[in-house]
């Protein structure tokens, strides 16, 4: 696999990771931009399929990102993997904002009047008690985050193609000419060496006859 760690990291380093990379996030930003763009495939295939990881990024659906990323990308003829990729989009620093912005959206939508349970004042003994009023409070706040989490896919999705896409035809484009230029290089390289082992031979040849 591309970039793949040579040590393999214990199930608690991954957790860490995972909330918070020890390269840093700008590091473990570029290493996910160098993944996409060494990715196999057309610049609309590995785009379709990134922007669909960070679309679905935006419902609430935790647990199944990767089966619908994997489902919108097949409907968009977007790489599966580039989708497994994209939905890095969402993390534990981006889903409140997310999920935020989703409900505030939603409620909108549906009129401001969504019928919400309002959560109980959290503690362990109140959640062990009545399990259920939370889940109760939670399931209401869902409808509306499904909502407002559809525009805000689609809008995702938009974007992330566009970017995506434009970033891989330079990039590609930026990489053909410098494999070109090194090719020529090259090519110039044995060209000489073969004209001064001509001479070579052709002076050694000389001498012999001489």
């Amino acid at each position: 696999m591309l970039f793949k760690s040579r040590t393999r990291k214990s199930f608690w380093r991954r957790v860490a990771d995972f909330f918070w990379p020890r390269t840093g996030i700008v590091r473990s930003s570029k290493y996910i931009w160098h993944r996409v763009a060494r990715l196999p495939g057309t610049p609309h295939s590995i785009a379709a399929g990134f922007a669909s990881g960070a679309a679905v990024s935006f419902t609430p659906f935790l647990g199944f990102h990767f089966l619908l990323a994997f489902g919108l990308a097949w409907a968009t003829r977007g790489n599966l993997l580039a989708a497994a990729i994209g939905t890095a989009v969402g993390n534990p620093w981006t889903f409140p904002i997310f999920f935020a912005m989703t409900a505030k959206i939603g409620t909108s939508i549906l009129g401001g009047n969504p019928n919400l349970i309002p959560m109980p004042s959290w503690s362990w003994g109140a959640f062990l008690d009545a399990p259920l009023d939370y889940a109760a409070a939670l399931f209401s706040l869902l409808f509306p985050m499904i909502i407002g989490g559809l525009p805000m896919a689609i809008i995702a999705w938009i974007i992330f193609y566009a970017v995506i896409k434009t970033f891989l035809v330079k990039y590609r484009s930026r990489r053909a000419l410098r494999l070109k230029a090194r090719s020529e290089r090259l090519a110039a390289a044995v060209a000489s060496m073969e004209r001064q082992s001509e001479i070579l031979a052709k002076a050694t040849y000389d001498e012999t006859n001489s």
